[in-house]
């Protein structure tokens, strides 16, 4: 009786390409752990990522044009800030500021010794948190697409 396995059950691949729907699985679901106002960011993000993502884009350089980066995040700031406080939630970080947008006991000293500019607004701090999330989110949104791309470009000799 002939026991012979075929040539591809006895030497089988290593199952490569199981590992990338491992990662992107991985990835969905911390995307789905972001905190109520990322998650209304992300739609926003990944427009932004998709629009820009063609042959020869600019985010596939070796070293983006931080230019356009910004650009982009600014035109993603620009959809999101129409949307309402409910939708966004609430971006303070809890016990920053008293209800009147006084500064915390102790902190003007400290603020006019380092800095000596006024210390902003509630609203401005809240644009600025928003605006800065948007930069994470968009850089690892374009983090991951680069990577996709190198990883399905790569040439098997």
């Amino acid at each position: 009786m002939d026991n012979r396995l075929p040539y591809y059950m006895a030497y089988p691949m290593p199952l490569q390409y199981d590992d990338e729907r491992i990662e992107r699985r991985d990835f969905e679901y911390m995307k789905s752990l972001y905190p109520g106002m990322a998650r209304k960011i992300l739609p926003y993000v990944e427009e932004e990522c998709d629009r820009m993502e063609y042959e020869g884009s600019m985010i596939y350089d070796e070293y983006p044009d931080q230019l356009q980066l910004q650009l982009m995040c600014r035109r993603i700031y620009d959809k999101v800030k129409d949307l309402s406080p409910d939708d966004i939630g609430d971006a303070y970080l809890p016990g920053d500021y008293e209800g009147n947008g006084a500064i915390p006991a102790g902190w003007k000293d400290e603020m006019e010794a380092q800095y000596y500019r006024p210390f902003p607004t509630p609203k401005r701090r809240k644009e600025n948190l928003v605006h800065d999330l948007i930069h994470v989110m968009l850089y690892q949104e374009l983090f991951k697409r680069r990577c996709d791309r190198r990883r399905c470009r790569r040439k098997f000799y």
